[in-house]
């Protein structure tokens, strides 16, 4: 049984790629918190978006665009979007 092509999106590359710059420069500056409760504190709130920017990246590596990709982005932007929300960097 042949297997089955990944579906490929540049749009959905991008805004992959984007996301994953997002967390490394959000993930950065809460190492650059001095103070250890508030690093602590701010790190484990963004754990969420950060398990969710690796998810997605290897499940587009894997699969491609799929209804559980499409799904997982979302998810990511609804975390970032609160992340920022309650949290000021």
């Amino acid at each position: 049984m042949a297997k089955k092509r990944r579906k490929l999106s540049k749009p959905m590359e991008a805004e992959i790629s984007a996301a994953q710059k997002k967390v490394e420069l959000i993930s950065a500056k809460i190492r650059d918190i001095r103070e250890e409760d508030i690093q602590n504190d701010y790190a484990e709130a963004f754990s969420r978006v950060h398990a969710a920017v690796t998810h997605l990246a290897k499940l587009y590596t894997l699969e491609g665009v799929t209804e559980e990709s499409e799904g997982t982005l979302a998810l990511y932007q609804g975390l970032i979007q609160s992340f920022e929300e309650e949290y000021e960097l």
